[in-house]
């Protein structure tokens, strides 16, 4: 983890063309530098997100880039990922870590709750994510201030990750209180994936 600057934590989208996402992808993870990549799918079709695994994991390796999948923990050691991303906070990170052992990345959805992240670091998370940070505009979730971010770098060792609605004002914002910018609708949702990352990373000063 750079101590001087925030790192990028790519998303992946939704949901994407196997036949195209992968080049797209590698153009990315050539333009700017990647700390690691969440397969973050809204499929639960096993097959689907199997083969879009498949596809993610040869270029994020390829790119020496670590590759987390969403909830999934049961693929991670099946498909050579290199950990999972868990959506409902400290709940299963003590369980998923002894199933996954010591090596494995493991991470924890916290929303806005300082309490929720503090419980996932010392279940042995290796990062709590907070967000939303931006408006999303899509249901009712409590909004993870800037506040948080200062109070958790200043007490709490484990890393921590801003993600959710970021725009480049909130970038500049977070960037000193933050480890980590997960992107990801932020970039795929533009005509212009890199463009639209490069802002995002610029505006970090």
């Amino acid at each position: 983890m750079a101590e001087d600057r925030a790192q990028i934590y790519l998303l992946t989208p939704p949901s994407f063309d196997l036949e195209t996402f992968p080049a797209t992808l590698s153009r990315v993870l050539e333009a700017q530098e990647i700390a690691c990549i969440r397969l973050a799918l809204a499929s639960k079709d096993e097959d689907a997100v199997i083969r879009a695994a498949d596809a993610v994991r040869q270029v994020a390796h390829a790119h020496d880039v670590a590759l987390v999948i969403e909830d999934h923990v049961a693929l991670v050691e099946r498909l050579g990922l290199d950990g999972v991303h868990l959506t409902d906070g400290a709940r299963s990170v003590r369980a998923v870590r002894k199933t996954l052992g010591a090596d494995a990345i493991v991470g924890a959805a916290c929303g806005a709750t300082r309490h929720e992240g503090i419980n996932a670091g010392e279940a042995g998370a290796d990062y709590v994510s907070f967000g939303p940070v931006g408006d999303t505009g899509l249901g009712h979730a409590e909004r993870a201030g800037s506040e948080l971010f200062s109070w958790w770098s200043e007490m709490i060792e484990v890393p921590v990750v801003a993600e959710g609605a970021l725009t480049p004002e909130l970038v500049a914002e977070l960037a000193p209180v933050t480890d980590f910018f997960a992107i990801g609708e932020e970039i795929w949702s533009e005509a212009d994936p890199i463009a639209a990352l490069a802002r995002l990373v610029g505006a970090m000063g």
